[in-house]
């Protein structure tokens, strides 16, 4: 079953998103699968200490 993808918008400085390219091309990652990634790892660091976050 395909996931459903939704869209979501950063503001940042130009220095820090040219960095943040930097560090995804270094992991060999497009910057949309880094943020993807990251997220995922933070959810997985705040489950830990909280609980399962349950979605309905």
């Amino acid at each position: 079953m395909a996931m459903k993808k939704s869209k979501f918008t950063v503001r940042v400085e130009e220095d820090i998103l040219k960095k943040f390219h930097y560090v995804a091309e270094y992991n060999a990652r497009s910057a949309n699968r880094e943020v993807e990634f990251l997220m995922r790892k933070r959810i997985i660091e705040f489950e830990k200490v909280h609980g399962r976050i349950t979605i309905e």
